[in-house]
């Protein structure tokens, strides 16, 4: 029988004299950490925290332990393309102080319109919010497509989208910010057609916004999608963990393949920030199980 060490002798007496036996100890001791998560859980605003202000997002993702966050446009917070700069540095400041990240700002800016003044201008908004995620000390600017035009060919309706990326891109690039495509619209958010977008635009500070899609599921998976996409994902939204969405999976999807971003939830608002705390609370010891190795 192996000799004991000093070390595993004053282990077993200490536990045992609290009434637990020396295997427990033993066990204890020896009982490997389990790997810490590499990814973060956050929050977009939309729609939990649309009723907060700033102040009130940090106070409760500070409570929570949360973060980063996305300030998704016309939320009461008012991180908007209009502020001044003093706005600007004010609410960097906030954040910094609050040791909470501003992961970026959730724009509604979309590249699939047929008409060619609306999509000019769907690109010059969105260089506004690359500005303005880049002085508030944000990483990037969501965008979206939102839907496939009728009469339309859907070739042509994916290129334009992703040649609006590239010049998004070549902005984002000089402010030192990227822009994260949304999985998301009405024929748009199908995965083949997202890799041709993606395709398309071939430019590294655009990425993809894995968005928990049901469309995103394959006979109960979404390893083959997410394989498709993952090459783009920098982002990703989730949403309700008991939806029936396979987001085990999806958290070991991204563990095994590096990916140490973020999740941010994108869920239903709560009548007051007290209540969206506690259910925050919730929320948070759910994703860890879910998300733990």
């Amino acid at each position: 029988m192996p000799r004991l060490t000093r070390r595993e002798v004053l282990s077993a007496a200490a536990v045992a004299a609290a009434g637990l036996g020396a295997a427990d100890a033993f066990a204890q001791e020896r009982r490997p950490e389990a790997p810490a998560i590499p990814f973060k859980l956050g929050i977009v605003t939309y729609n939990i925290a649309a009723e907060w202000d700033v102040p009130t997002i940090l106070r409760i993702c500070r409570a929570v332990g949360l973060g980063p966050v996305e300030l998704r446009t016309t939320h009461k917070h008012g991180v908007e393309p209009g502020m001044s700069n003093a706005a600007r540095k004010e609410v960097r400041q906030q954040f910094a102080d609050a040791g909470v990240e501003i992961w970026g700002l959730g724009s509604v800016c979309e590249f699939h319109s047929p008409d060619a003044a609306v999509l000019r201008r769907q690109v010059e908004t969105c260089k506004e919010f690359i500005q303005l995620a880049a002085d508030v000390g944000g990483k990037g600017v969501k965008v979206r497509p939102n839907a496939l035009p009728p009469n339309v060919p859907t070739e042509k309706t994916l290129e334009q989208i992703g040649k609006a990326l590239t010049e998004c891109g070549r902005a984002a690039a000089d402010a030192g910010v990227e822009v994260w495509v949304e999985v998301h619209g009405t024929g748009t958010a199908h995965p083949p057609h997202m890799r041709t977008i993606m395709q398309t635009a071939d430019h590294r500070s655009v990425g993809v916004t894995w968005n928990s899609n049901p469309t995103d599921v394959v006979n109960g998976s979404v390893a083959e999608y997410f394989r498709m996409l993952r090459p783009w994902i920098k982002s990703c939204h989730i949403n309700e963990l008991t939806s029936g969405y396979p987001y085990r999976e999806l958290f070991r999807l991204l563990r095994e393949t590096n990916y140490d971003r973020v999740t941010l939830a994108e869920i239903q608002g709560m009548p007051t920030p007290a209540t969206g705390e506690r259910f925050m609370r919730y929320y948070k010891a759910l994703w860890t199980e879910l998300a733990k190795a």
